[in-house]
């Protein structure tokens, strides 16, 4: 990844010397009653409402929260794809439009899987915004989507169709594809939901790759243990931000209980506080 970093085109938004990866100011969203992605300021209840959160450089985040807390919503506010109702995202201190820094890893069941392409056309469709609209790629660039694939464990994968592989491999894929944009920062929507232990941990060793190249990484999460364990700081999120900080700061049982309500079970083991969530009962975002 180190190269890839290094040999980057200057393309897409300049980020604003000495900006945080991530600022958001007073964000809320307002859904439209009955009318599913459309903000409206007249919307009969908030998505999200009043977050404000600043991400520095190389950080790595866990969102968590039950479902319908707005952690889907968050990632699409941040990559763009969703406008606030009112205030301010700033991705290294400018809004989101026209970045190409910005990777978004959508949850596995909103990808269309069945399309018939093959592993190593995917990572390319990474290179499209340092390639340019309607251009072919160049021998350097299908370098760089070998390296990514080399970077990922997924090289003897490059000639199979998506669809053919395993939910830890089209995931790796998927941050390959990241990785050949030059992403700087990344975004996954409940990209461990589904993985066997050894899936997961080839996961967290990609990532842990990122850190000497200063990749802030985003990710959407339901584990609260994985959270605790394996990320830099939480944030806990219902609607708006219960709290944002180290995990041991986040993941006590009165912010959990502030969180996920009705849902959530205290109780002590061996004088130890243990705290269950359940969401089944929750409405999906």
């Amino acid at each position: 990844m180190a190269e890839v970093i290094s040999r980057k085109a200057r393309r897409g938004v300049i980020h604003t010397p000495a900006a945080p990866s991530l600022e958001m100011r007073d964000v809320s969203v307002a859904y439209a009653s009955g009318i599913n992605n459309v903000t409206t300021a007249r919307g009969g209840q908030d998505a999200l409402a009043q977050v404000s959160c600043r991400v520095a450089v190389g950080e790595r985040i866990a969102i968590v929260g039950p479902n319908g807390a707005g952690k889907s919503t968050l990632l699409k506010l941040i990559v763009g794809t969703l406008k606030p109702t009112q205030g301010e995202v700033n991705v290294y201190g400018q809004g989101p439009a026209g970045h190409i820094c910005i990777a978004y890893v959508p949850q596995r069941n909103q990808i269309d899987w069945s399309f018939p392409v093959t592993v190593e056309d995917v990572v390319m469709m990474g290179r499209v915004g340092q390639i340019g609209l309607f251009r072919w790629p160049r021998r350097q660039d299908w370098a760089v989507v070998r390296h990514c694939l080399e970077r990922v464990d997924a090289t003897h994968l490059a000639h199979k169709q998506i669809g053919e592989l395993s939910g830890g491999q089209q995931q790796r894929v998927f941050i390959a594809r990241a990785l050949a944009q030059e992403a700087e920062l990344l975004l996954l929507d409940e990209p461990l939901a589904g993985l066997d232990v050894p899936s997961q941990e080839k996961i967290f060793h990609i990532l842990d790759g990122l850190r000497p190249d200063g990749v802030t990484v985003l990710v959407a999460t339901h584990d609260l243990n994985l959270a605790a364990e394996r990320f830099d700081r939480v944030m806990l999120l219902n609607r708006r931000v219960i709290a944002f900080d180290r995990p041991e700061k986040v993941l006590t049982p009165e912010h959990l209980l502030a969180a996920y309500g009705g849902h959530t079970h205290v109780f002590a083991v061996d004088g130890e506080t243990v705290v269950l969530t359940d969401t089944c009962c929750d409405a999906g975002e």
